[in-house]
């Protein structure tokens, strides 16, 4: 199997942009992987020259096997962007890899991305793959390199053609859902974030692509593979992220320090009870709380 196409969704922040490049430049598989960069187009003049700087930056990038650059004259907002980029590579290719330009990937990213993509591949029931994950602790009964749960992440993911194809991103059965208090209830199993999040998203108060995609796949019953050590570290919490700012410590993953490029997956495809219970309270109420002030008071400071 081909090493999957790897896209980067792009706005106007320069610097972060350039660690995330650098960052898979030192990937093993950088120069056999196909690189597609989605520059997302000003939502006002005052954009305008940092979105000019990214892109005369784009244009010196090498180090790949191929680097090709789609610039959107207009704003297109991350949703649509990413919508639009991942169906436009997947009408070719039958996977891909995603990245936003904040995210920081270990050296052996794009080893674990393609190895679980092949591995995976005939698994129906994986619907994606997270290089991310939380710290949820290295237990020394689990010998996988990997774990799997029914709720998806957005910061570093793959998946293929016939999973992302068949989603119904304008959710047209919100208005029956909503009124379940059962598929609400188990809904909720993934995240005590979720149902708020939809319900803000099908009232115009949130522009989401990753929450109509989790909720896809809560309908299909798909599981995502997450990595016990993250291959990802978003460093978008600051001042300029559109999407992420206030606190990050709630989290700051368990650092791949070890840099292998083979690893150990799950032969059965089922939910890790162990690490389940862990993610739900990481994803908890209380949890959701705390970082909460936190990100008000780093604000206050």
């Amino acid at each position: 199997m081909k090493n999957a196409p790897i896209l980067i969704f792009t706005y106007k922040r320069l610097e972060p942009l350039k660690l995330t490049i650098e960052a898979l430049q030192s990937n093993a598989l950088s120069a056999e992987s196909n690189l597609y960069i989605f520059s997302d187009g000003p939502k006002d003049e005052t954009d305008k020259n940092q979105i000019q700087n990214v892109r005369a930056y784009l244009n010196t990038i090498s180090d790949f096997k191929s680097v090709t650059i789609k610039e959107s004259s207009v704003n297109k907002g991350l949703a649509n962007s990413i919508i639009d980029g991942v169906s436009e590579v997947l009408k070719f290719a039958d996977n891909v890899i995603v990245l936003e330009d904040d995210l920081l990937t270990t050296p052996n990213f794009l080893s674990y991305m393609n190895s679980a993509l092949q591995v995976y591949n005939d698994a129906k029931g994986v619907f994606s793959i997270s290089g991310y994950s939380f710290n949820l602790g290295d237990d020394i009964r689990e010998t996988n390199d990997a774990y799997f749960l029914k709720r998806g992440w957005s910061w570093g993911w793959a998946t293929w053609r016939d999973r992302w194809l068949d989603v119904d991103w304008n959710v047209s059965d919100y208005k029956e859902f909503s009124k379940n208090a059962a598929q609400k209830k188990a809904f909720a199993e993934g995240g005590s974030d979720l149902n708020s999040m939809l319900k803000k998203q099908m009232n115009g108060q949130l522009d989401s692509w990753a929450i109509r995609w989790f909720y896809h796949q809560y309908k299909i019953k798909g599981l995502t593979l997450y990595p016990v050590k993250s291959k990802v570290y978003n460093n978008g919490f600051d001042a300029m992220a559109t999407h992420t700012n206030g606190a990050g410590r709630r989290y700051r993953p368990l650092l791949d320090k070890e840099h292998r490029l083979t690893f150990k997956f799950p032969d059965q495809v089922n939910i890790n009870d162990l690490y389940n219970k862990r993610f739900i309270k990481k994803m908890g109420l209380l949890s959701r709380i705390m970082s909460r002030l936190e990100s008000f008071f780093k604000k206050k400071s």
